[in-house]
This record gives structure tokens, sequence and C-alpha cells, in this order.
């Protein structure tokens, strides 16, 4: 799934070069849509342009807006950032990002979702807080909670584009053959002959460490393809075996 869904709102960001690390992460990410809310930097800045390496398309097509209703007037879900979660406003739908993010990916199959980073100096307001769905609040050491604002963002993105990465290896799983039962028993019943070859299966403790395996190797829920790794597991062995005591 691509990730140009995610708008990227900064509400009145008043340090340049935060803009540029923030274009040079969306790239990063394959990010495309930045909203200043505000601003007091400049995108076409000096810093900003020397920190967005890469990341300059990015600048040039950020749109301004007045306020945060119109950054994210379309947007089907709204996530804000905070370092602060005490009080009735901001101790509701907090979370990590890690449980978040699959929440905006789930989202952006319909329609476009905004992640919502506030001020350098103090964040977003309660007000603003109120108009996201959902806040994200950031582990970090409670000596000191608040992160440079790029690295929020940075933060945040990464787990997106974590979240996108493992939503894509599970639909692939999920499209991969399972192992019928009489291969799996075939690629067992070789398993054990060889490893009965080489000894690691020996003695009275044979049977019970050889259900140790299977009980192992069940959970797994093979596939077809790595029922035929494990059955070329098992004719090496064997092979190797052989060779051995023919030396």
């Amino acid at each position: 799934m691509s990730l140009d869904r995610c708008r990227v709102v900064l509400v009145e960001p008043r340090i340049a070069a935060n803009l540029g690390a923030t274009a040079r992460v969306m790239h990063n990410f394959g990010l495309k849509d930045l909203v200043l809310v505000a601003p007091q930097a400049d995108p076409n800045d000096r810093e900003a342009r020397k920190l967005s390496t890469q990341g300059e398309a990015i600048l040039d097509r950020a749109c301004v807006v007045a306020d945060l209703g119109a950054a994210v007037a379309d947007c089907l879900v709204v996530a804000g950032t905070s370092a602060r979660v005490g009080g009735p406003v901001r101790r509701q739908s907090v979370d990590s990002p890690e449980h978040i993010m699959p929440r905006l990916l789930k989202a952006m199959r319909e329609g476009p979702v905004a992640l919502v980073f506030g001020r350098e100096a103090n964040g977003l307001t309660d007000a603003e807080v109120t108009r996201c769905h959902f806040l994200i609040n950031i582990p970090t050491h409670s000596d000191y909670p608040a992160l440079n604002l790029a690295q929020a963002v940075a933060i945040c993105l990464y787990e997106l584009h974590r979240a996108c990465c493992l939503a894509a290896s599970l639909r692939r799983a999920r499209t991969e053959s399972l192992a019928t039962f009489a291969a799996q028993e075939q690629m067992f019943a070789k398993l054990r002959a060889a490893l009965e070859q080489i000894h690691f299966l020996y003695g009275p403790k044979a049977d019970a460490l050889m259900h140790a395996l299977r009980h192992l190797l069940g959970r797994a829920r093979l596939t077809e393809m790595e029922v035929n790794l494990l059955l070329g597991l098992a004719r090496q062995i064997e092979w190797f075996a052989e060779r051995t005591k023919d030396d």
C-alpha cells in the first residue's frame, strides 16, 4: 500500500530546519503531502532547503493554510501528537505510534488521513487535540519527554511504514499454500530417518524428541515450499551420513 494518502500537518512551525528535515523523512518513507498551518518558518529558507536533501519537491508543493480545520477538512482520520497526556482532554484515545498506525492504514484504504504535529515550543493546544480522533504519545524518558519536531515526525513515519510492511507481509502469508497433512507426514518420516542416521534421535528419548520437533514445526503452519525445504535438508543429512560412513 502506498503511504501518499497520509498527510503531514505542521502547526505554526517556526524553525526552518524542521521543515527541511520533515520533507526529507517524508521522502524517505514515500509521503508527499505536507501542509503548514500558519507557519512562521519559510519553506524557501536556506536552512529548510539544506536539510531537505532530496525532499525539495515536497517543500515546493507544501500547502499553507490559516488553521487546523482547513488542513484536515477532507481527512477521514486525524491523529495528533503530544508529549503531554494528562488531563481530561489528552488522556482520551491516547496510545503509542505502534498501536495507532494500523488504524491509520485501515482508514487510508478509503481516503486521506492526517498526522498532526504541534508547535516546537508547546505542541498542540487542548482545543486542537480535541479535534483529533487519536492522540499519539511517543514513549520517552520521563526526565525530558519533549522530542524535536522533526524527530517526532521521523518516528511516526517509521512506525507507519513498519505497519504497512507488516500488513503486506501478512497478506502475502495468507496467499501462500499450506502443506497438506500427507505432505507433512512424508517430510516428518524422512526427517526422522535422517536424524536417526546421525544419532540426533537415539535411544529411549527419541520418540519424545521427535514429538517436540513435530510440535515446533507444526505451530509454524508450514507451507508447501517450507516442507520441500525440510525434505531437502533431510536428504542432505542422509547423503552426508552415508558419505561419512563410507569414509
